[in-house]
């Protein structure tokens, strides 16, 4: 790997709304103090958030490149050409880790491709922090995005990872559109095993954190509100 090219860096951000160094290590400070050039998903989210992390960087002498559903594969591919003129840049999720359940996986993909170091920083991941609360197989899980949004399809596919889950002792993790949380919550009630475990965690490192795991037939009586508080959902069949 040439040492001469600049490197990527991979930079996560908060969950919610908090101070930025109550979640995140110093570590992340100082890459933003040293970058003026990044990827990011949304440009005025990321320009609060660095100067949320450094007041005093200039925002005008910002670079951000916009990776989205609308960016072209001919776009893309040429967001990481600074590095290889020596200049390293970095990689700036939405929220939580970059590259996972994030678009940024294609610009890793690319700076492998280009011999460019990648440099992952620390920082929280909404989907590792529920299976850590979650009392269920840290040893083997499987994240599975977003379910279908027909319910006989949701349905479908809800009573399909219970399957897998039992047969392989193995967690299954998943997302909703906050909106639709409480829908989904009713579906993992009324269509799995009454003793399978379920967990949700939602607004996960706010102060109104909420994580709890209890049978499927206990979650029919529910009293938490989710609607539009970002959760993940986590099954398994024992």
């Amino acid at each position: 790997m040439s040492t001469n090219k600049g490197k990527l860096y991979l930079i996560p951000t908060r969950l919610g709304d908090n101070p930025p160094l109550e979640v995140l290590p110093i570590s992340i400070k100082k890459v933003i103090e040293q970058l003026d050039s990044y990827i990011v998903e949304n440009e005025k989210t990321a320009r609060r958030f660095i100067k949320r992390i450094k007041p005093s960087k200039s925002q005008p002498s910002l670079k951000l490149l916009v990776l989205n559903k609308y960016t072209t594969e001919t776009e893309r591919n040429t967001y990481l050409n600074s590095c290889l003129d020596g200049n390293s840049i970095g990689l700036l999720s939405e929220a939580g880790c970059p590259a996972i359940a994030d678009p940024g996986a294609d610009i890793v993909s690319l700076a492998h491709q280009m011999d460019i170091q990648v440099v992952p920083l620390v920082g929280p991941s909404s989907i590792l922090l529920a299976l850590m609360a979650s009392g269920m197989n840290g040893q083997s899980f499987t994240f599975n995005g977003y379910l279908p949004i027909d319910k006989n399809e949701r349905k479908v596919k809800l009573k399909s990872l219970e399957r897998i889950s039992f047969e392989n002792n193995q967690a299954q993790i998943f997302i909703e559109t906050p909106y639709r949380n409480m829908k989904m919550l009713e579906d993992l009630a009324s269509t799995l095993n009454p003793n399978t475990k379920v967990c949700v965690a939602c607004d996960l490192t706010l102060p109104t954190e909420f994580i709890r795991t209890k049978a499927a037939k206990d979650w029919k009586q529910n009293k938490e509100d989710l609607h539009k508080r970002p959760s993940i959902f986590i099954i398994q069949k024992e």
